[in-house]
């Protein structure tokens, strides 16, 4: 009777906490459609990395090492940066850089919205934690799973597990956290303002050379974010080609999906309760939610610093398009100004924006890179 049960004898609650955890991830994932591809697997590998007896995961899955499956997994696939350079190519393959290059002043909005990154560092160090662990953790920030991957693998952060949940788990409450936040900082009067769209003939010649260049002056002066940079911008050089077409529909949809499930169980297999709940994890999640908080404020208050100067007033919430969680925060940012006016439509505006702030989300994380890696 004893082995027939010996499992549930060594049930603790802080495992059971992580069942619960995990059943919340798999919600979201099934009945909000937030991030499935992602938060479903997290979810499920929560469940199945706290079971009872820290050995289970190698017990039903055997290696031939004392690791159990998901750590050989991590080990071939974050430890060594793999996934996240991987999936860069399935993003940059699905992103689309017209706005950006019909309207390259979205740049500066792009680059205000990583303010939060900066803000947190700063915030986390000032709460103790190590610069290594302070820097990784401001990277949620940048509103990007791959990103936040590669920094808090490369600097072999003590919180990775913490840090990749919250980075994921925030980029996919965009929808959430993102409208009162710039309803805060913004009157109805600015989020009212119109933007008409004038549609500019960008050349092919101008999307073949604009990845090419972005990685060229990316390895010239930001040398550490050059992988990252060059990765998701190798992934849209297929998409814009026009001589790779099945491959950037294999990149776009077969090897995204297939990293981003892998990425998700991965992920899971540092979310043991032992490590997971600690008061660190807590205090990280938080630090996470104010650097979402402050690229939001950011890129808006940069956004309407413009319109003191400019002659033609911009939406200053397309500002809050800025962080990296492409295409949502777009989404986001076009049904706010759809809702004040229904005939306030911003989403080529945002669009711009938001693939600008997944060049600089990039680019910022190589620089926290460059200054503690």
């Amino acid at each position: 009777m004893e082995t027939l049960f010996g499992n549930l004898f060594n049930l603790q609650w802080q495992q059971v906490v992580m069942w619960a955890i995990g059943g919340v991830l798999i919600w979201l994932a099934i009945r909000k459609k937030m991030e499935p591809s992602l938060l479903l697997p997290m979810g499920f590998g929560a469940i199945l990395v706290n079971l009872p007896f820290s050995g289970a995961v190698t017990q039903v899955f055997e290696t031939g090492t004392e690791e159990g499956a998901l750590d050989v997994l991590f080990d071939a696939g974050i430890a060594n940066e793999l996934f996240p350079l991987l999936l860069f190519i399935g993003i940059g393959a699905m992103i689309d850089f017209t706005p950006l290059l019909a309207n390259p002043k979205l740049m500066l909005f792009g680059a205000a919205a990583q303010f939060g990154i900066f803000f947190t560092l700063c915030a986390a160090a000032l709460l103790g934690f190590p610069l290594k662990n302070a820097a990784s953790i401001a990277v949620i920030g940048a509103a990007d799973g791959p990103t936040s991957i590669f920094v808090a693998s490369y600097l072999k952060s003590d919180y990775l597990g913490a840090i990749l949940v919250a980075a994921y788990s925030y980029m996919a409450l965009v929808p959430i956290i993102q409208p009162p936040v710039i309803r805060l900082v913004t009157t109805r009067e600015e989020r009212r303002i119109r933007m008409p769209y004038a549609q500019r003939k960008v050349s092919k010649t101008a999307k073949i050379l604009f990845p090419i260049l972005i990685t060229v002056i990316a390895g010239l002066f930001v040398p550490r974010s050059v992988s990252l940079v060059g990765f998701l911008m190798f992934g849209n050089l297929i998409r814009e080609c026009g001589v790779l077409d099945s491959l950037s529909e294999t990149a776009q949809k077969v090897l995204a999906n297939l990293i981003t499930l892998l990425l998700g169980l991965t992920v899971a297999s540092r979310m043991r309760a032992e490590d997971f709940l600690t008061k660190e994890t807590l205090m990280i999640l938080a630090l996470g939610l104010v650097a979402f908080i402050f690229d939001t404020v950011g890129g808006v208050l940069v956004a309407k610093v413009y319109n003191i100067f400019a002659k033609n007033k911009i939406n200053p919430m397309i500002g809050a398009a800025g962080i990296s969680a492409f295409p949502m925060s777009a989404r986001v940012i076009n049904q706010m100004g759809l809702e004040e006016d229904n005939q306030n439509f911003l989403l080529m505006h945002a669009a711009g924006v938001n693939v600008s702030g997944q060049i600089a989300s990039v680019i910022a994380g190589g620089m926290i890179l460059s200054m503690f890696g």
